[in-house]
C-alpha cells in the first residue's frame, strides 16, 4: 500500500507564508501526479494545485500568483509554498497522489489532511 504523510500545518497572519510538504511511501513503482486539495467547513473539497511527472502544473484561479507547487521526485515528495495568505485560504489541506503501485495497478491515494488557518 501507499501512505501519504503531510506536514506544515499552522496558524499564520494574513499576508504571511507557509509551506506544506507531503511525502509518499510504500509500494511505489512511479507517481503520475501529486497535488493539493482543500476543504473549508461547509464547503466541497476543491483543487488547489497539481504537478505531473512531466512537471506540468495546474493551479486554481484563486491561488495563482500566490501559491507554488513543486516536487522532489527522488523523495516522492510534493511541496506547496503558500505566500500572501488570505483568511479565505483557511481550510484543511489534503495531499493526493496517483500512483503506479504495480505494473497492472494504478490507484489514487489521499493524506490525512493538515489544517491551515489564516487569521489575525
Amino acid at each position: 500500500q501507499v501512505q501519504l504523510v503531510e506536514s506544515g500545518r499552522g496558524l499564520v497572519q494574513p499576508g504571511g507564508s507557509l509551506r506544506l510538504s507531503c511525502a509518499a511511501s510504500g509500494s511505489i513503482l512511479g507517481i503520475h501526479r501529486m497535488g493539493w486539495y482543500r476543504q473549508a467547513p461547509g464547503k466541497e473539497r476543491e483543487l488547489v494545485a497539481l504537478i505531473t511527472s512531466a512537471d506540468s502544473r495546474t493551479y486554481a484561479d484563486s491561488v495563482k500568483g500566490r501559491f507554488t507547487i513543486s516536487s522532489d521526485n527522488a523523495k516522492n515528495t510534493v511541496y506547496l509554498q503558500m505566500n500572501s495568505l488570505k483568511p479565505e485560504d483557511t481550510a484543511g489541506y489534503y495531499c493526493n497522489a496517483v500512483v503506479q503501485v504495480t505494473r497492472a495497478w494504478t490507484d489514487d491515494f489521499w493524506g490525512q489532511g493538515t489544517q491551515v488557518t489564516v487569521s489575525s
